[in-house]
């Protein structure tokens, strides 16, 4: 998918963003349901946890395309940095992504940092992130790559970091544009009751720092908030169950 900007009287062709949709997944949901029933009792699962699947790569490194997901019914008390799964406030989809600005919170990009109240949000360069350049997923989408252009099959890689939040949180980030879309942006006042979300594949997520008038997330009212993405269930590759290769690597892996 491709969409148009128009840059000083030119239109320019970029790559769309992922939009960072989650989805239930009714043999996984069913599988989940019957061993959480088995621990929590026939109705205590349903309070506590639902499963998701990641379907997008704009959380990558931390959820992988293929990821299936447990997410902690917390509602409101979720925290800074948090990964968090929110009613999208036009669609009304689930969406997953980091919370970074919470309510009275300024948020700005500056060359690719992240500031929240003026504060940098400093980050450690951690090499190079790899995948295969390839269809991913039930949507078949092939990832963006920093040394792109590449052919399929070939190695796909992104510049990774480890963020540290005001808070403490440490998380890894991936840079895939220098000065990219996104890498510097207007301050984001967020207003009482909102809180203001990123995706940790900084330049391929459509998140708070697009305004919803333009396919983005914009802000969101903190009732549309969920729960925490609390750790990666099972995982696979592929376009789908049950002929993906699993990533018994991944599994049971807690999510920062």
């Amino acid at each position: 998918m491709r969409r148009c900007l128009l840059v000083f009287g030119l239109v320019a062709l970029m790559p769309l963003p992922a939009m960072a949709e989650v989805r239930l997944d009714r043999l996984v949901w069913r599988t989940t349901a019957l061993l959480l029933e088995m621990t929590l009792g026939p109705a205590g699962y349903r309070l506590v946890y639902h499963p998701y699947t990641i379907p997008s790569e704009s959380m990558k490194p931390t959820l992988l395309v293929g990821d299936f997901v447990l997410v902690q019914w917390l509602g409101q008390s979720c925290r800074r940095g948090d990964v968090v799964v929110f009613r999208h406030p036009v669609n009304g989809l689930d969406y997953i992504e980091r919370l970074i600005g919470l309510p009275g919170d300024t948020v700005q990009m500056k060359d690719g940092l992240l500031y929240i109240n003026g504060a940098v949000a400093p980050q450690k360069p951690e090499g190079q992130f790899e995948e295969i350049y390839e269809p991913q997923g039930p949507l078949g989408n092939k990832p963006r790559c920093q040394n792109a252009p590449i052919g399929l099959g070939g190695t796909c890689t992104k510049s990774r970091a480890t963020e540290t939040l005001p808070n403490g949180i440490r998380h890894d980030v991936l840079n895939i544009d220098e000065n990219g879309y996104t890498d510097n942006t207007d301050v984001f006042t967020v207003p009482p009751a909102m809180y203001f979300f990123m995706g940790d594949n900084r330049d391929n997520s459509m998140d708070s720092r697009y305004s919803q008038n333009a396919g983005g997330v914009g802000f969101v009212p903190a009732e549309n908030l969920k729960g925490r993405a609390d750790f990666v269930l099972l995982s696979a590759e592929g376009k789908g169950l049950p002929e993906s290769p699993w990533r018994p690597g991944r599994y049971f892996q807690v999510i920062e």
